[in-house]
């Protein structure tokens, strides 16, 4: 029989067809990569607007299992790969939105580039499964009877968990860092929030991913009979000590009250995104602002980005003197979106105030900018060219500037893309004489018009009053504008696509959590540890 085989097989190849066991083998390994695919789309499910963060740990678990199948580390990259795609093409497809409705680029260029920038995206998790395939061969539960080793149930899932928090990390920061979606941002409902005051957005992340891991041993356990039956219960406790540790975490407050309660007014102006630079559509604006910020006084009111879409000197002498007036009359402090000129080739993306407590015009400009839309990358000029929209190369403010006085109170602002960058946000914090006691995101994300980047932007700062332990006011065009409590509950939202004001009582904190005093380092240096810790024990294996 054997020999017949081996005949049907030399025949086949000599004859040009593919024997049955490469047949068999390519199958397989298309198979993975489809169900890597859509694990990587399940991921994307555990974000907002579904929040179900549960299905975030399931999935990458769904990952580890393929990964520790997988015999070749370009087999186990692949798979990464894949996922990632799956994540990031069901993530933020939206960006096709403001290139082609928006930007007019053609379809299938904007369609294009989607997918390109979803397969550089996609090359992180590439690189944490191939890292962690590559230094854990030994520990992998997947090798036979090593499945029963302590080394599976502890080196291998730590391991996981730190080449994941890693590459999320360097996803943030690499050619100016793009984190959004990353995997600590499902967990602003979960009892891992907890961590966020301590570790940071990438510290949930990997402990995520180690909870994924370790999930994936225990599956693997409970279904060997006698002592692995029994060993599976290890994992599985670990998973809801780290769970509980969060939860506890969770209830301690990390900050205290400041000050007197504000009175803060948010507008959403809902200005149609194309119209919004059009003469008819600045008109519009001005206008619509003018009587808005004017219609009742408050502590402060706030306006989203560029709600004023023009550069400040070219703002209607009537407009600046009836805000000025009051602002004046009724003790109110103003914070507003324009664009800043220093010069006739030098502007910014700004938020200028005025107010009681200050002297003068207050200006914050915006640190980090957003590729291709606030600064061309080298070589660029072509791509950014297709589209047409008001882009150019604006110049980057400080990290660290001064907050707004409100009333005792110390507002601080960032702009849109700014508040995904949660180290940035707390070194200018830690960098502060007074640190500020209230964050304040102005944002336009008319952009990607009705789609999920809205309420993925919310559950982002979210995360930011999370990891500093401070209110978080958000002015946005068409939504989410919203009031987000020290704790990361959205305590009051106007619906989208409106045209509203939300009013508020926001209390200030002040007082520094673990995270704003010391940033990412703690975390990176652990997961570069753990993963030198790993590649060592592979060696001697």
């Amino acid at each position: 029989m054997r020999r017949s085989a081996q005949h049907v097989n030399t025949a086949a190849a000599a004859a040009g067809a593919m024997p049955a066991t490469t047949l068999a083998s390519r199958r397989a390994a298309v198979a993975r990569l489809l169900l890597a695919g859509v694990l990587g789309i399940v991921h994307t499910q555990a974000f907002a607007p579904h929040d179900w963060w549960w299905l975030q740990p399931l999935s990458l678990a769904g990952l580890v299992t393929l990964l520790a199948d997988a015999r070749h580390t370009r087999t186990a990259a692949a798979t990464g790969f894949a996922f990632g795609l799956g994540w990031f093409l069901s993530g933020i497809w939206w960006l096709y939105i403001s290139m082609h409705v928006y930007g007019e680029m053609p379809a299938w260029m904007a369609a294009l580039a989607v997918l390109l920038f979803a397969a550089y995206l996609s090359l992180y998790p590439a690189l944490a499964a191939a890292a962690w395939h590559r230094v854990t061969a030994p520990d992998r539960p997947a090798t036979g009877t090593a499945a029963d080793t302590a080394a599976s149930v502890w080196m291998a899932p730590l391991a996981f968990g730190a080449t994941w928090g890693l590459t999320e990390w360097l996803r943030g920061v690499v050619f100016t860092g793009f984190p959004w979606l990353s995997s600590g941002y499902a967990h602003t409902d979960g009892p891992l929030a907890g961590y966020a005051p301590v570790l940071g957005v990438y510290g949930i992340g990997a402990l995520a991913a180690l909870c994924a891991a370790w999930l994936a041993v225990t599956v693997r356990l409970a279904v060997r009979a006698g002592t692995g039956r029994r060993r599976a219960l290890l994992p599985a406790a670990a998973t809801a000590l780290l769970a509980l540790a969060g939860a506890l975490l969770g209830m301690r407050a990390w900050t205290e009250p400041v000050g007197r309660p504000l009175s803060v007014r948010l507008l959403q102006g809902n200005v149609a995104q194309d119209i919004k630079f059009e003469p008819a559509g600045i008109a519009r604006s001005n206008a619509l602002y003018r009587d808005m910020i004017t219609a009742a006084p408050a502590d402060i009111v706030i306006t989203p980005e560029t709600a004023f879409p023009m550069v400040l000197q070219d703002m209607p002498a009537d407009i600046a003197e009836r805000l000025r007036a009051f602002s004046v009359d009724t003790g109110t402090a103003l914070l507003f979106g324009a664009a800043g000129a220093d010069s006739p080739v030098d502007f910014t993306n700004s938020a200028f105030g005025i107010g009681p407590d200050m002297q003068g015009l207050y200006r914050y400009d915006k640190h980090h900018l957003v590729p291709f839309g606030e600064f061309i990358p080298w070589g660029f000029r072509w791509f950014v060219d297709m589209m047409k929209m008001p882009l150019g190369d604006f110049r980057r403010g400080p990290l660290a500037q001064a907050p707004l006085p409100v009333r005792g109170v110390a507002v601080a602002p960032n702009i849109c893309y700014e508040d995904l960058f949660g180290e940035e946000i707390a070194r200018t914090l830690r960098g502060q004489p007074q640190p500020a006691n209230v964050l304040a995101n102005l944002t336009n994300l008319a952009w990607f018009g009705d789609t999920i980047a809205l309420d993925q932007h919310l559950q982002i700062s979210r995360m930011r009053a999370l990891e500093t332990r401070r209110p978080m006011l958000r002015a946005t065009n068409t939504g989410m504008t919203a009031v987000v409590a020290p704790d990361g509950t959205v305590a009051s939202r106007l619906p989208t696509f409106s045209t509203g004001v939300l009013p508020a009582q926001v209390q200030g904190t002040r007082g520094l959590t673990p995270y704003v005093r010391v940033g990412n380092v703690p975390v990176v240096a652990a997961c570069v540890a753990l993963l030198l810790l790993a590649a060592w024990r592979g060696r001697r294996g």
